[in-house]
């Protein structure tokens, strides 16, 4: 049974663009062809009503990314796809995160930080026109990931804020309800997670500035040939370095194509001599799933009725995880209550690793048993981060994992108690 779980989402507030295409679809429909991940797909939808007004407009973007998956090769037999609006879960779970979140991690978030600033530079209200779905963004963005217990979320550099305050949601949750969440890490492509646009700042819909993915083949040819670029002329060396161009190049050629346009950079290649180069490469890749997405966009019945199954895969997990949750939190039938006092004494029946932070700033963590004994005591890690992922390494290798965290351990107790106490955890206990 497959046990690594990768999950990725595209907010259904526009037409899919090539920074989509390049920074979540292709690598993620790749990802889902690996025999050992399990991946997750989602339209989200929710996220839409955040920053879009306008229902039609919802409800085309969700038609068009839906295609946009299926026509990049995504193989709903093969993976969870559906919409995040079937999955009544994820809002109860968005709640639940919301009990356990302190307001100061939300008000670090850089989109509520943004609009803070351009407020205050305006001489405005801090929070005027910030509406409490743009501030909760971060806790509906860590209940989809939660809520399969993800282990990698493919995102763009600026989205890797959002995983960190998923973990930490995740970590608060554990902490007082027990283990109930695997904590998230972000998978990013550095030299392309952030795609420019046509004027060469990231592509993004908020920017005007985006190329869409699907647009016949002469408007592309248009757009592309509208790329701002330098006033250098023909036969003059051109950088490399900040070139919108080049760096749309990169993210669809071969290192060897990549090398050679370099190269003439540096010979002086005129602008619409590499902009037609640009064209030629990525309608190269496009072109044969633009014909197929041609055909799915005029199909949307097929496309709903490929969502609905997906739905009832994804619930087939979110309802028995949900009734868990709800269980453990104290949402219960009144005919099976059960004291706080034997709520305790269960939770402290099992092992459990603790993390913290100690006035040196390094943060630390240590295994205790189930009366409290102290299993392994870990070494100071610069970040949360490193020592989570080390906790989680143990959670899900057990004994072999020690070996490779020596240098990271400072204490560790009778192996046969040690090992007894990990494998208590594991991916098939998360």
């Amino acid at each position: 049974m497959k046990t690594h779980r990768v999950l990725t989402g595209i907010t259904t507030s526009g037409t899919p663009h090539l920074g989509n295409y390049v920074g979540a679809i292709r690598p993620t429909v790749r990802a889902s062809r690996l025999a050992e991940v399990e991946s997750f797909y989602f339209l989200a939808d929710y996220h839409a009503l955040i920053k879009v007004g306008e229902p039609a407009r919802v409800q085309r973007s969700t038609l068009e990314i839906a295609a946009t998956w299926l026509a990049c090769g995504l193989d709903p037999e093969k993976v969870t796809f559906y919409r995040q609006s079937d999955i009544p879960e994820i809002p109860e779970l968005t709640w639940l995160l919301t009990c356990v979140t302190g307001k100061g991690i939300l008000n670090r978030a850089h989109a509520y930080k943004a609009s803070v600033d351009k407020n205050n530079a305006a001489g405005e209200d801090p929070d005027a026109g910030v509406t409490a779905g743009l501030f909760m963004y971060p806790v509906l963005m860590a209940a989809d990931i939660l809520m399969f217990n993800a282990h990698q979320v493919p995102v763009g550099r600026d989205q890797i804020q959002h995983i960190e305050m998923a973990r930490d949601m995740a970590s608060s949750f554990n902490h007082l309800y027990g283990e109930h969440f695997t904590l998230p890490e972000a998978v990013t492509e550095d030299h392309v997670a952030l795609l420019p646009g046509l004027d060469g700042r990231k592509m993004s819909k908020s920017y005007d500035n985006t190329i869409p993915l699907f647009v016949p083949r002469e408007q592309l040819r248009k757009l592309i040939m509208g790329i701002v670029t330098d006033s250098r002329a023909p036969g003059e060396p051109k950088s490399t370095e900040g070139s919108a161009l080049f760096q749309l190049y990169q993210a669809f050629a071969s290192a060897d194509e990549t090398t050679a346009l370099a190269q003439a950079f540096a010979e002086g290649i005129a602008w619409g001599d590499a902009k037609q180069t640009l064209f030629e490469r990525l309608d190269r890749e496009i072109a044969p799933l633009r014909e197929v997405y041609d055909q799915l966009i005029q199909d949307p019945a097929r496309i709903e009725k490929t969502l609905k199954a997906g739905a009832d895969k994804a619930r087939a997990i979110a309802t028995p995880f949900t009734a868990r949750l709800r269980e453990a939190v104290g949402l219960r039938r009144l005919d099976s209550a059960v004291s706080a006092t034997t709520t305790k004494a269960a939770k402290a029946a099992a092992p459990a690793f603790k993390q913290y932070r100690e006035s040196d700033g390094l943060f630390y963590f240590k295994l205790v048993d189930a009366g409290g004994q102290l299993l392994l005591q870990s070494t100071g890690f610069a970040s949360g981060k490193e020592a989570a992922g080390a906790i989680a390494r143990l959670q899900q290798q057990g004994s072999q994992a020690l070996d490779g965290l020596q240098a990271q351990l400072t204490t560790q107790a009778d192996p046969a108690a040690l090992a007894q106490a990990l494998a208590h955890f594991g991916p098939d206990k998360a």
